[in-house]
């Protein structure tokens, strides 16, 4: 069992509330901070004249629940987990992450995890990375190298182990011999997408494979969504890469921003509608970034800085600027005398003269008789420095 926290009933009433409140059900998760869980299952699994009545929802959904709550085994669901090396960690215990609280009345009753690795302690130090399924090549290729990035910088890639920019995620973090975590929207000894078998054992191995559903419970598009909260809640973060203008990915990013995480995107082209939904978030709170770096200096500590950007650095930016004064006062074709380049600077015919000759040693000038000109190797750099062809 996880650490002290959670009594056995407690846990016992939680595990079995898994299978009957469906994930970000806020009815229920009210009635749970109102009740306590063994009151509420109490409640559920009494005849309804014995109990108090559970306010809030209809009689149709209130006899869903108690249909649902019939013949509950959360014994067998333990043990269940407990076979695939998993446990049940709930609200209260040592592993679990108190950052998800701030969902609120929509918070997990609890997480079914497998891995052996800490859950609490992982989730402290983690950013997600979330995109679209039917991804590029280049979506699969920056995904992967944030996830990658980010493990060598001791971050931990939170993902739902889908196809496209998920599973490129998760394997650009275990390549890097990282640490990386699948949120899934089904039991954590299902898998799904069943092509992604191996990379959810690889998960489970090295990582951490966790979820809301019980053992054997199956995935649905509205679990989808609600599991993307728990991606943006668990985390620092949330970068999206690749998404369009309805995607999954962008609800994890709508999401993040109301719980007041980061919210970032990497750009793609203009033309491509599957980044649409990714430049619309650049367009209102999300931040561009372009690489690990980047996204640790926005999620990290005080110093966690990305390097400064900028292009090469040329010869002619190491001149002192006198003397870059004097070279950009010679014309790009045709040779000056010395007394009109002394102009041209702003000095002495003497100043620009002895500037001229170290000019000339460094090899951006050339003499002819009295006049100077620019070699053809300076020509080239002035070109390139001002972007020219």
């Amino acid at each position: 069992m996880p650490g002290s926290g959670a009594g056995d009933e407690e846990r016992m009433a939680r595990a079995a509330l898994t299978r009957v409140i469906e994930p970000g059900d806020e009815h229920g998760g009210r009635w749970l901070r109102e009740l306590g869980a063994g009151e509420l299952m109490a409640r559920l699994t009494s005849p309804e004249h014995r109990e108090p009545a559970l306010t809030g929802a209809s009689a149709r959904r209130l006899a869903g629940y108690r249909i649902r709550a019939t013949g509950v085994e959360p014994d067998r669901d333990l043990a269940a987990v407990a076979a695939v090396g998993g446990r049940f960690v709930c609200p209260g215990d040592r592993e679990w992450p108190t950052q998800l609280d701030d969902l609120g009345d929509a918070r997990p009753i609890g997480l079914w995890v497998r891995g052996r690795s800490d859950l609490r302690k992982w989730a402290l130090r983690s950013v997600a990375v979330v995109g679209a399924r039917a991804c590029t090549p280049y979506g699969a290729h920056m995904a992967a190298c944030l996830g990658a990035g980010l493990a060598e910088r001791g971050w931990v890639v939170v993902s739902g182990a889908a196809f496209g920019i998920d599973g490129s995620a998760h394997r650009g973090a275990l390549a890097a011999g990282g640490a990386t975590v699948a949120v899934l929207a089904c039991g954590v000894d299902v898998v799904y997408p069943r092509g992604h078998a191996e990379l959810i054992g690889r998960i489970a191995e090295q990582g951490l494979v966790i979820g809301e559903l019980a053992p054997g419970d199956h995935p649905t598009p509205s679990r989808f969504i609600l599991r993307n909260r728990v991606i943006a809640a668990l985390t620092r973060g949330t970068v999206v890469v690749e998404a369009e203008y309805r995607s999954g990915s962008l609800a994890t990013a709508r999401s993040a921003q109301k719980l007041g995480r980061f919210t970032m995107g990497v750009p793609g082209p203009a033309t491509s509608g599957l980044s649409a939904g990714v430049h619309a978030l650049l367009r209102g709170e999300g931040v561009l970034v372009t690489d690990a770096a980047e996204v640790a200096e926005l999620v990290g500590d005080i110093g966690d800085l990305a390097p400064d950007r900028r292009g090469p650095v040329l010869p002619r930016d190491l001149l002192d600027p006198l003397s870059a004064r004097v070279l950009e006062a010679l014309p790009a074709r045709g040779a000056v005398a010395g007394a009109q380049v002394a102009r041209g600077a702003g000095t002495t015919a003497d100043e620009a003269l002895g500037r001229l000759y170290e000019l000339h040693s460094l090899g951006f000038v050339e003499r002819h008789g009295d006049s100077w000109q620019l070699t053809q190797s300076a020509i080239r750099g002035s070109n390139a420095r001002r972007g020219g062809t």
